[in-house]
């Protein structure tokens, strides 16, 4: 069988002992095959009870620590993780099954989809099915045009096709730097706030932008304080998520009228 990537990943028998080195795989993974993971990154935060091994950070697993557990096979994501890790990880002998950055929430869903019945040989979970009947629907007129920090210190925006830009899509949110040359654009603060949008969409990870720390650089523009796993993690928080940031994003009185 092959990744993502195309890469071919030996599997002699269904795995046991699986690292994770991607915190929505391994949302995925302890909903579906939580017996078999047996590590996990710093920022492997949800479910809020998962007590196993911490490897270190997605980009600078501790690649020692991961051979350490005996991992039958590790998950990782073409975005998440250098390739540097993942080569070393293959140079040992250990299958690496690397993920797609995936530019839309169908692409997400069908990763995972084929992770768990390839690699797993399970059938398609509930929670699967509910986030596709969800997401999967024809795209509704477009309400607003919003801008999407990830970062500041530098400023870091979401781009063009990228996940969480395709989550707002489809809740009728424009991103407008969607059409930009790249998937996170780095604007200077004054670029940004030339930007004509209706509002600034404020995630709490990776960076933790919070009611004081965020909106008071786009004065006049609507900040809308979202939950950053909401927005970016493609797994089980894909459920909860269409009705939670649907009632985020919808706008104030003065915005309706």
């Amino acid at each position: 069988m092959n990744d993502d990537l195309g890469a071919p990943v030996e599997l002699p028998e269904r795995p046991r002992r699986v690292v994770s080195l991607v915190p929505s795989l391994t949302e995925v993974l302890a909903a579906d095959v939580r017996d078999a993971l047996v590590g996990v990154t710093d920022y492997c935060t949800h479910p809020a009870d998962l007590d196993l091994p911490r490897i270190g950070g997605s980009k600078y697993p501790k690649v020692d620590q991961v051979l350490a557990l005996s991992p039958d096979l590790v998950v990782a994501n073409s975005e998440e993780n250098r390739p540097e890790e993942v080569a070393e990880l293959r140079g040992a002998g250990v299958p690496v099954w690397v993920t797609e950055a995936p530019a839309t929430v169908p692409a997400a869903l069908a990763s995972i989809r084929r992770l768990l019945a390839e690699a797993f040989a399970l059938a398609e979970p509930e929670w699967l099915r509910e986030a596709e009947r969800l997401w999967n629907r024809e795209l509704p007129p477009v309400t607003a045009t919003a801008i999407v920090p990830v970062w500041r210190k530098p400023w870091i925006v979401v781009g063009r096709d990228t996940f969480a830009g395709d989550v707002l899509r489809r809740l009728g949110i424009a991103n407008a730097y969607a059409e930009h040359e790249d998937r996170y654009p780095r604007p200077k603060l004054d670029e940004l706030q030339a930007v004509r949008a209706d509002l600034v969409v404020l995630p709490d990870e990776p960076y933790e932008f919070t009611a004081d720390d965020g909106p008071e650089a786009f004065p006049g523009t609507r900040s809308v304080l979202v939950n950053g796993r909401f927005l970016t993690w493609y797994g089980p928080s894909l459920v909860l998520a269409h009705a939670a940031l649907a009632a985020a994003l919808e706008p104030g009185p003065t915005e309706r009228a």
